[in-house]
């Protein structure tokens, strides 16, 4: 018999290591599936909330906010790609790829869990911007990418022009980070078992299976 399993994924729409971390999340259960049945939420968390609309080249932003050089954010990208690539995930940024505001993505989000379609609707995210270089700001993208999931094109676009669900994603985006929450991903197991960064499937997996044991009362090594 299956065991219920609490998932808070933590993270945002421009971060790649969370691309990472959910395919890595994904996979592990589906090798799972037969012990647990995992509910999956994602919590919003903003890495760059006070960025304009207009957005950053992606290169200056990051010397800017990290000190890296061209040659480091370039390396950097490499082992992204090698890392989606792992996962069967495409990543086509390249120096020329600017960072959004992603704020009202995450309202979105927020109403795509209402609808059951938050799954979706995340991935449809992360390959418009990661893989289409789309802008995860612009609002007719964005209720373009909520109907290919499902969502009514139409509510999509009257969320966007209203500040519909903004208290509630500033609300979720302080409970994290108040619950220390500092960089993404964080994955959250049934409110108290934290694993972070864009971890591969075994990582997951072996978490996944020590939280379980624990509930039950008995230990993994």
């Amino acid at each position: 018999m299956s065991s219920a399993l609490k998932i808070d994924f933590v993270s945002d729409v421009s971060c790649p290591w969370c691309v990472v971390g959910l395919y890595g999340l994904l996979r592990a259960l589906e090798i799972l599936r037969d012990e647990v049945q995992a509910e999956i939420r994602f919590q919003p968390f903003e890495l760059n909330p006070k960025m304009g609309a207009e957005g950053q080249n992606i290169g200056e932003h990051i010397q800017e906010k990290y000190g890296s050089t061209p040659e480091q954010s370039q390396k950097n990208r490499e082992v992204i790609r090698a890392r989606g690539a792992d996962v069967g995930f495409a990543f086509r940024t390249d120096s020329n790829s600017r960072i959004y505001n992603t704020f009202d993505a995450h309202r979105l989000l927020h109403w795509a869990g209402e609808e059951g379609l938050q799954l979706p609707l995340k991935e449809a995210l992360f390959k418009a911007y990661f893989t289409d270089g789309g802008n995860p700001s612009d609002h007719g993208q964005l209720a373009e990418i909520a109907e290919s999931v499902g969502l009514d094109r139409q509510r999509a676009e009257a969320i966007l022009a209203s500040d519909e669900f903004a208290s509630e994603v500033r609300q979720e985006e302080q409970l994290w980070l108040s619950r220390g929450v500092s960089s993404v991903p964080t994955v959250v197991f049934n409110g108290q078992y934290a694993v972070t960064g864009g971890q591969p499937e075994d990582t997951f997996v072996g978490a996944i299976r020590q939280i379980m044991s624990e509930a039950k009362g008995g230990t993994v090594n």
